[in-house]
């Protein structure tokens, strides 16, 4: 077992120190190019509105291999649930506790000084490394990796593979690598009718008894089949509002609902389809769309390879490629063009109390990256 004078265990603890739950930063991201900056990275900081991002970036040709991941953490909750207090790193029984000590300041750590090793064993590398780092990947994800994809694009800076921190592996580190993601795509309902008295209902019209057949054919809908690479594509409803009192009946009904789609379905399709169902039951409604992500696949090519290759070699198995899960920011890089693959660590306790990641998970995630970058870049 690792001591505590691990390098990625101190960088680790360091940030997590800091409460930079969304859309804050905390200095989070000084404290990483106090770092890279010795080791030949050219900083770039980013702020739109209230959100910090950071391009670092060491080397000025092609290929580029970007490391993306966010600083923000999701709220701790009521600090009296945790064991220790969730900016205050501790070390306990061979884990690191503490928010973000696996989504994913953890990662940061370990991509940091995987680049620390790696430059010092091939200071004359290939190519460049840089680091895409957000303070709004938790959050409502408007001001973060989105506004920076359309600065580098603006000035055709191409990134060529992107290793994305977040924590996909499931029961030992490296053993679930994340290929793609599923789309991502919200309706919001608001169906019309008439308020009046309970007890007088040919005067009034009730949009909730309306409505129920139409979201029956909706749950029951068959959207499509899968692939090989993604499950079928799921229908759920996630909020119904409708009244006012127990002897009024409502003028008005409101239904949120969401797709996770595969990519055997378009956001644009489901729309129709939607539609139609909608009508078909002769609703008076409104209805407003917001789409969070479009699905992105990277099948094969050099960057799973190379990962594949890194995970062998630092653990001895074999990782398992998996679309799973809900949306990243990869959602906002692949369609430029860019490979992408996420590789973090066990997933188990993100977004609760007590979150925690096993010391050695970090170092042998240190250690991935930096196969990873000898793979592409030595």
């Amino acid at each position: 077992m690792q001591t505590t004078d691990s390098p990625t265990l101190e960088l680790a603890k360091d940030l997590i120190s800091r409460p930079s739950v969304t859309p804050e930063d905390a200095g989070c991201q000084d404290l990483m190019m106090s770092q890279l900056a010795p080791l030949g990275f050219a900083e770039e900081k980013l702020r739109f509105g209230d959100v910090d991002n950071l391009w670092a970036r060491k080397g000025k040709d092609s290929p580029v291999l970007a490391f993306a991941g966010h600083t923000d953490v999701v709220p701790t909750g009521p600090e009296k649930n945790w064991d220790h207090s969730p900016f205050d790193p501790v070390v306990e029984d061979g884990y690191l506790w503490g928010r973000g000590a696996a989504d994913m300041k953890g990662s940061l750590a370990a991509f940091v000084t995987a680049c620390e090793r790696f430059i010092a064993a091939y200071p004359d590398h290939r190519g460049s490394i840089a680091l895409l780092i957000t303070s709004d990947e938790e959050g409502p994800a408007l001001d973060g990796t989105v506004k920076v994809v359309k600065a580098l694009e603006d000035r055709n800076e191409k990134i060529d593979w992107c290793l994305i921190g977040e924590p996909s592996s499931t029961k030992v580190v490296g053993d679930v690598i994340k290929t793609g993601r599923r789309g991502s795509l919200h309706g919001h309902l608001t169906v019309h009718g008439v308020q009046g008295h309970v007890a007088y209902p040919h005067l009034a019209e009730n949009p909730v008894h309306s409505v129920a057949p139409a979201l029956d054919a909706l749950a029951n809908e068959f959207w499509d089949g899968g692939n090989d690479f993604f499950p079928p594509t799921t229908f759920q409803i996630t909020r119904v509002e409708a009244g006012t009192g127990s002897n009024v009946i409502p003028g008005e009904c409101l239904v949120h609902f969401n797709f996770r789609y595969c990519t055997e379905s378009t956001a644009e399709s489901l729309e129709e389809r939607v539609v139609a169902i909608l009508d078909r039951h002769n609703l008076k409604y409104d209805l407003t769309w917001q789409l969070s992500g479009r699905p992105f696949l990277t099948d094969k090519g050099a960057l799973v390879s190379a990962t594949q290759a890194a995970i062998s070699k630092v653990t001895g198995r074999d990782t398992e490629l998996s679309t799973s899960g809900g949306t990243s920011d990869g959602r906002f890089i692949a369609p430029t063009g860019a490979q992408v693959v996420e590789l973090g660590p066990i997933n188990a306790t993100i977004h609760k109390v007590n979150e925690c990641v096993s010391i050695d998970d970090l170092d042998t995630l240190s250690k991935i990256y930096e196969q990873i970058l000898i793979e592409l870049l030595a």
